[in-house]
């Protein structure tokens, strides 16, 4: 147990693999001077009565007597009620063992045929029947009773163990609560037999797996079968994993997967998920290829979510369509699951599976309803940094999912294909290895996107305006995110700038320009900003101006919106013109150019600070308006002498 290389015992200086979590290397120290241990791995500490607390589940006291005992040592009488609380938990531990043995002799009878071929049927040999002690409830009223009252249990013992009730017609006997049914014996782990789950054999029985009641002994919200055998294999490496029933526990630890439990068959609490990061840092929830076994890893979503922290979650894989992990393991052995095992998914892929499955996002406010949804799963996080990294993942997915269903995406290779000889649109077209002009451009043209482009070119102004506006000032992004989901890029560089900033806007602008320097290279961002239009805009004039920033992106969407909907409105005119012209055309003809007449006003009326130069350029017409006075008071007379 003991690292030899790290220990020194003879100075109470030990050193092992971490109980409390998954390793291969000693990171669990034990200062035997001091009395206390600490693990560098998961930080877990403290001293002998809490490790036993820890590793064996119980209370301070029963921590205490285990020590005690394991030292050779009396201690002192505890409180009279106390005392008698723990012999009486004995004495009903003893009970269960009785009833244990019994139905393991039932099941060896005859009238446990019919058990024996079921288990048999299921791949459970003689062995692994005696290895999980299976056993067999006689369909006989009082069977068990009789058993022990033979051995002389009191009737009050009997009925604290859950194993019979009290009959309801006056005088009856009391009757066992298990007939005719398949017994699991359900153990803390420390061993003892604390509960019993039964698998009807009568097809028509009202319940097909029916668990002791609570007792003194069990809390079904407290337990996991198979839990100690489970703690032990998931201490030396293997995965835990969480199956749904006993029948997958048994199947899986026979195929060697010995780190198997299951919840007795209730939803996942927070006390057993308290008790399977004890085990593993990361469970995986194997569940059945259902509806129901989909609805199980929902509801463990659902209680895990309050209670993750760093390095502590859950993995989840689910079998094929119709089968538990027993059936995959009979149909195609131990290779195939661990396949499956090794696909199980994060939990905050779940999450969004259970939002988005099924569901059409086709309006806004279908959109807004999943962001909602999302929103409100996400601050059920108490982790602050969890919260953080499950926000973005969930940022990311949203990404993917809108982003493959956008109406009118572009077509970069289609663009570029149609593009007219020798124009390359988008402000990086210079940069990366990108094909640059095959005709130098004349020097009244050079820096004049509007020459080269043609016709699209005032939508590639806008869109390059846009971006640029949101990467100096990225705290405008929650307000714009929409709006940008949405845009339409005629240029692919602008398509793909605006893909970084939907995923990088919401990092702050170090990380935002740092994203963009690395997919597009170091020039190509400055080559953006020195843009004319785009440097004389305010917004990038005035960086982290947030309330200019959502003025400018604001004016240049709406203006971006009316003249590609003029566009499109003269385009089907034009054709229908191409037929039959009648009122209608002419009336569409007619709103079209009312609508060009608004725009061209809202042009003029972006003027009112700058001019249009003869290139494209915005002009300050403050700046010039001072140049042209400066260049009056110029003259070029010769002084007189």
């Amino acid at each position: 147990m003991w690292d030899t290389r790290k220990s020194n015992q003879g100075k109470g200086d030990m050193w092992a693999p971490c109980p409390f979590h998954q390793e291969k290397t000693a990171s669990f120290h034990v200062d035997d001077r001091k009395g206390f241990y600490y693990c560098f791995g998961c930080h877990a500490k403290g001293d002998a009565i809490s490790f036993v607390k820890e590793t064996e589940n119980v209370d301070f006291m029963e921590a205490v007597r285990i020590l005690a005992q394991e030292a050779g040592m009396q201690i002192p009488e505890r409180d009279p009620q106390a005392q008698q609380k723990a012999d009486r938990r004995s004495q009903l531990a003893e009970v269960m063992d009785l009833a244990v043995q019994f139905f393991c002799l039932q099941l060896k009878t005859a009238g446990g045929a019919a058990s024996r071929e079921y288990l048999a049927g299921r791949g459970l040999d003689e062995a692994a029947q005696a290895r999980f002690e299976l056993g067999f409830a006689p369909a006989a009223w009082q069977a068990l009773w009789d058993h022990l009252k033979g051995k002389g249990i009191a009737d009050d013992l009997i009925m604290d163990c859950g194993l019979a009730r009290p009959s309801r017609k006056p005088g009856g006997r009391p009757y066992d609560v298990f007939r005719n049914r398949i017994m699991f014996p359900i153990r803390d782990p420390r061993g003892r037999c604390i509960a019993f789950g039964g698998r009807a054999m009568d097809p028509n029985d009202d319940a097909k797996y029916y668990n002791s009641p609570d007792t003194e002994l069990f809390d079904k919200s407290r337990t996991l079968y198979h839990h100690g055998p489970a703690r032990e294999a998931a201490g030396k490496g293997k995965p835990l994993i969480v199956a749904e029933g006993y029948m997958d526990v048994i199947a899986l630890a026979l195929a060697g997967f010995d780190a198997a439990v299951a919840p007795l068959g209730t939803a996942i609490t927070e006390h057993q998920l308290q008790m399977l990061w004890r085990m593993s840092d990361e469970p995986i929830i194997a569940l059945d290829g259902d509806r129901a076994g989909l609805g199980a890893a929902y509801r463990a979503i659902d209680q895990a979510l309050p209670l993750i922290e760093a390095g502590k979650s859950l993995r989840f894989a689910l079998m094929p369509e119709g089968q538990d992990p027993d059936d995959l393991l009979r149909a195609k052995g131990a290779g195939a699951l661990r396949e499956v095992l090794d696909g199980a998914v994060p939990m905050v892929q779940l999450l969004w599976r259970r939002e988005t499955e099924g569901r059409d996002f086709d309006s806004p406010e279908r959109r807004a309803a999943l962001d909602k949804a999302l929103r409100e799963k996400i601050k059920l996080i108490r982790d602050p940094s969890i919260r953080s990294h499950y926000g973005q993942a969930i940022k990311d997915l949203r990404w993917e999912l809108f982003r493959a269903k956008r109406p009118g995406r572009v077509d970069s290779e289609r663009l570029n294909k149609n593009r007219p000889r020798g124009i390359v649109g988008g402000p990086f077209a210079m940069t990366r290895g990108w094909r640059a002009f095959n005709e130098p451009p004349q020097p009244g043209t050079k820096s004049s996107l509007l020459a080269a482009a043609g016709d699209g070119a005032p939508h590639r102004l806008r869109e390059a305006v846009i971006l640029a506006s949101v990467i100096c000032t990225p705290d405008v992004f929650d307000d714009v995110e929409s709006a940008l989901e949405t845009m339409i890029c005629t240029d692919p560089e602008h398509e793909r700038l605006r893909a970084l900033i939907l995923r990088h806007a919401p990092d702050g602008t170090e990380d935002l320009r740092g994203r963009i320097e690395e997919a597009f290279g170091s020039e190509a961002l400055e080559k953006l900003l020195r843009l004319p239009h785009v440097a004389l805009t305010p917004a990038v004039r005035r960086p982290g101006d947030r309330d200019m920033a959502r003025m400018t992106i604001a004016e240049e969407l709406a203006k971006l919106e009316a003249e590609r909907g003029l566009d499109a409105e003269v385009s089907e005119a034009a054709e229908d013109l191409a037929g039959v012209a009648d009122e209608a055309v002419t009336w569409r003809l007619g709103q079209a150019a009312e609508q060009r007449q608004r725009t061209l006003r809202s042009q003029s009326e972006d003027r009112t600070e700058y001019d249009l130069a003869d290139n494209g350029a915005r002009i300050s017409r403050d700046e010039r308006e001072r140049l042209d006075a400066l260049l009056d008071r110029i003259t070029f007379s010769k002084p007189t002498r």
